[in-house]
């Protein structure tokens, strides 16, 4: 049985596959406690993998979206042989601060300060940008680096930054600038 806050269909608004239809998986809890988290994320019900799989496939895409909170605090091999059955391509997005299971498609790690990143491989980096120093974020073993303002108070100081530092790429919370989940 693994938590859950929602499931839900939507675009991602987000990093790389910003626009990509989606089925997010929000589970419920996480590690860190961050003071610009801005999901209520620890209630929820309970869900058996065949129940999540079967929710799922309600919906026509083949990507889904594990997050939370911190989805590495539930997730494991069953759940990701489960989902793969479906024909789903996996997608994580995690603090980094806990091992993964094998079979993720996509891992999208966004680290927090003082808090160490455990992963072998990352696909790519998200930071919501609060003037901190990204030099420790550079030396994780990504292939994309975004940075993100932070609920959208400081996208000139991101925009700004990216330009001085041509290896981060700008990722505006889309589905906040349309309105969509």
């Amino acid at each position: 049985m693994k938590k859950i806050n929602e499931i839900f269909y939507s675009l991602q608004g987000e990093g790389y596959h910003t626009g990509t239809p989606a089925v997010f998986i929000r589970f419920a809890g996480c590690n860190l406690q961050c003071s610009f988290c801005d999901t209520a994320h620890y209630e929820g019900m309970w869900m058996t993998d065949e129940e999540i799989l079967q929710t799922v496939e309600q919906y026509p895409t083949r990507t889904v979206v594990l997050t939370g909170g911190e989805p590495s605090l539930q997730i494991d091999e069953a759940l990701i042989s489960l989902l793969h059955g479906g024909n789903r391509y996996i997608c994580i997005e995690t603090n980094g601060t806990r091992p993964l299971p094998a079979g993720i498609d996509w891992v999208t790690c966004s680290p927090k300060e003082e808090a160490p990143v455990v992963l072998r491989r990352i696909d790519e980096i998200k930071v919501v940008y609060q003037a901190q120093d990204l030099t420790p974020y550079e030396q994780l073993p990504a292939t994309h680096y975004f940075l993100q303002p932070c609920s959208c108070r400081n996208t000139d100081e991101v925009v700004n930054y990216a330009l001085q530092h041509p290896q981060w790429r700008v990722s505006l919370q889309t589905h906040k600038l349309i309105n969509i989940p």
